[in-house]
């Protein structure tokens, strides 16, 4: 007779990037993580050594592969670790997927990143990962294991429901995002406007025009990565001076690189509302943090049990 798993028989390590929204997800769980020790070397080089023992072991490894890319290597490692080890499964939780806006060739001589970036995980011996609002739809193609692709939207949906909101509008910074924000707009039958962007450079934005009327609207702008924040607040500008009552924003992973930060604070938004995908040290006053550690719990305790998390993502169903 096969006995029933335990899901005290998850192995679940936090990396040192994401090792505070590994705590919350194992609270959740209610077990705890396993014990991670490092070696440092003179010349910057690190070496994970797992205490615990993950022989037979479904392991679940939390790291997001922000920058710098020690933290991405340091993934790789923890999964190479788990494989030397016997681990049976490895699962890879990547709330946020850097290199993500590396999609495509989109001119000569340029690496595809995203691409390489699942080449490595898949190479190092990962089973599966698990990942949120990807830059780009695509790159679950790129892997040949399975990948499970959560929606930000189950917890940006309640939020954005409890500001109770009248004449509410949805806005897509760039044209880019118009797929994600139309779902937003289907959800609360509400109108959409389109911020057009032109670019000479990376991280500049040379010239911005607005799709659409907010006069009198309560906007909320809609995106899934914030680095430099200029689009953003460029974007909210031309919005509160067309005549918005108010004007948000919604970002699910806060890159937030530079002075990004004082440049939000320093805007015409009355609040941006990010996930913990990327943790932030001293938040200014204007951002918001939500968890998505319930939603990881939720998946992996699922993907353990052999069960579905199709409800971790049927809210978006129609935007697909």
């Amino acid at each position: 007779m096969q006995l029933m798993q335990s899901i005290t028989e998850i192995r679940l390590i936090g990396a040192r990037n994401s090792k505070a929204l590994a705590e919350e997800i194992a609270s959740k769980l209610e077990i705890s993580l396993c014990d991670v020790r490092y070696n440092l070397f003179s010349d910057g080089e690190f070496q994970p050594m797992i205490e615990d023992s993950v022989r037979g072991a479904h392991v679940f490894i939390v790291q997001s592969s922000n920058q710098p890319s020690d933290n991405f290597m340091e993934l790789l490692m923890l999964i190479d670790a788990c494989a030397r080890a016997s681990a049976k499964y490895i699962s890879v939780v990547m709330p946020y997927y850097g290199y993500a806006r590396q999609d495509r060739k989109d001119r000569p001589r340029v690496s595809i990143a995203a691409k390489l970036v699942a080449n490595l995980i898949t190479s190092a011996g990962a089973s599966r990962v698990m990942t949120m609002d990807l830059h780009a739809d695509q790159i679950q193609g790129f892997f040949d294991i399975p990948l499970d692709h959560i929606f930000g939207s189950a917890i940006f949906v309640p939020y954005i429901q409890s500001l109770n909101l009248e004449n509410l509008s949805v806005a897509s910074p760039d044209v880019g995002s118009t797929k994600r924000t139309r779902f937003y707009a289907q959800q609360f039958n509400c109108d959409m406007v389109i911020c057009d962007k032109y670019r000479k450079t990376h991280n500049q934005v040379s010239e911005m025009n607005l799709i659409g009327d907010v006069q009198g609207k309560n906007v909320v702008l809609i995106d899934d990565i914030i680095d430099t924040g200029r689009t953003l607040c460029l974007a909210a500008k031309i919005i509160k001076d067309s005549g918005a009552l108010s004007v948000r924003a919604i970002c699910t992973h806060p890159v937030l690189s530079g002075s990004a930060q004082q440049l939000i604070q320093d805007s015409v938004l009355d609040e941006l509302v990010v996930t913990n995908s990327i943790a932030l040290l001293n938040p200014v006053s204007k951002i918001k943090i939500l968890s998505v550690a319930d939603l990881f719990a939720e998946a992996i305790k699922n993907t353990f049990e052999y069960k579905s998390i199709n409800s971790l993502f049927v809210k978006h169903l129609t935007q697909q």
